[in-house]
């Protein structure tokens, strides 16, 4: 049976150059790099040289404006916490109503502290809604404004660097924080161009090809954030914990692979745009979510009107296709998506979406097997939705009105 996996925004597979960058650090190499003797130079010079790569592929930044964490989802909490607590007086965040659950989740707990915390509405497309954004500004309250770079469930990009600039315009003591998870190793980010009004970046290694368990949080140099992770004297006393070298290194690599691989993004592009075309052709009452908007090159989010995402995938996974119906920090939920419920995707489109990822290592042949069995999967469920006539083999005349 051949396997395809096109889930790339939940996972990548890990490098095998980053697997070989990483052995030493998890052999000979194991010293802790706070140690004082000769051995633990090498680990400690190869953080070092790990945080240079990633601040080249960042625009340049100074190396000590990038702290190591464990996570995208650490980061978030460190630029979001760190943010209210440095910041006492200011009680406003700005956010998304479609951000992953790692900012989503912490800004509705800050909402339960006392924080106000308005969640800026999307259209239709996904695309934020750029008015409500402006009028939620209040300059001398807002404390931060939290923008995903783009959505992980639909690929759609937010223009973060306008967002930035517009919100440094109302109040330059409002500070900026993006979650590029899905971005960072997909597009280029310049932090001292174009962003240049982003104060904190959060990005996770096993997105773009490093392994689980390491991460990164830019904060730009003079930005008021304490310190999340209180304890030694690690990542110059602003996140505490001996450093995952061998994570470190592996993410360094990762990196200097990603900055090589951009001109390859238009190969992803390709194939996902051939999935997307074959699949709107071959199977009826489909649309793609978010196809107005600007996208990831290898994302696309496809709604198949009156089945159940979680059924589709289940038949997916038993002819050997790794697939996703969103956010894999919510894949043991039944309710549709917080991100489509926000784009206003109707009911029978909602609960009838997948997303497939692509990535690099993605090939034509396995873009053509997706491609080969999934309208027969659809049909097949479709025979026993209720809302589907199978006499007629169509939507039953009496079921819901479809959009999109």
């Amino acid at each position: 049976m051949k396997h395809v996996y096109a889930d790339n925004n939940a996972t990548t597979a890990v490098a095998p150059e980053v697997v070989e960058a990483m052995l030493p650090y998890l052999t000979t190499a194991f010293h802790n790099p706070s140690s004082m003797y000769e051995l633990a130079r090498g680990p400690s010079d190869a953080i070092a040289a790990a945080r240079r790569v990633i601040g080249e592929m960042l625009g340049g930044v100074l190396e000590q404006e990038l702290i190591f964490t464990s996570c995208g989802t650490e980061s978030n909490n460190a630029a979001l916490r760190g943010a209210a607590r440095a910041n006492p007086g200011r009680r406003h965040i700005i956010t998304t109503a479609v951000e992953h659950p790692a900012v989503l989740e912490v800004c509705k707990a800050m909402v339960r502290e006392g924080f106000e915390v308005d969640f800026v509405p999307v259209d239709t497309q996904g695309r934020i809604d750029l008015g409500a954004y402006v009028r939620a500004l209040r300059p001398g309250s807002t404390l931060i404004v939290s923008v995903m770079h783009a959505n992980n469930e639909t690929g759609v990009v937010f223009p973060v660097a306008e967002l930035a600039r517009i919100a440094k315009e109302t109040d330059p003591a409002i500070l900026v924080h993006t979650d590029a998870t899905q971005t960072v190793g997909k597009l280029p980010i310049d932090l001292n161009a174009a962003y240049q009004h982003v104060d904190l970046l959060s990005f996770s290694g096993h997105k773009l090809h490093a392994p689980k368990g390491v991460g990164v949080l830019f904060q730009r140099r003079g930005s008021r954030v304490s310190p999340y992770m209180i304890g030694g004297h690690q990542e110059r006393g602003l996140r505490a914990g001996t450093e995952n070298v061998a994570g470190i290194v592996a993410l360094g690599k990762a990196c200097e692979l990603a900055v090589a691989a951009y001109a390859d993004e238009a190969r992803v592009q390709g194939l996902r745009d051939r999935l997307e075309r074959e699949l709107l052709a071959a199977i009826p009452y489909t649309h793609v979510n978010g196809a107005e908007a600007e996208r990831l090159p290898n994302t696309l989010n496809v709604a198949f009107h009156f089945v159940e995402g979680e059924s589709i995938l289940f038949e997916l996974d038993r002819l050997g296709i790794c697939a996703s119906s969103g956010s894999a920090c919510t894949s043991g939920s039944l309710e549709p998506s917080h991100v489509l419920m926000a784009m206003k995707v109707p009911h029978t489109a909602a609960h009838g979406s997948i997303r497939l990822s692509l990535s690099r290592y993605t090939t034509v042949e396995d873009v053509d097997h997706v491609v080969a069995v999934l309208p027969d999967i659809i049909a097949r469920l479709r025979r026993i939705s209720p809302y589907w006539d199978a006499a007629a083999n169509g939507p039953r005349a009496d079921g819901p009105e479809i959009h999109g």
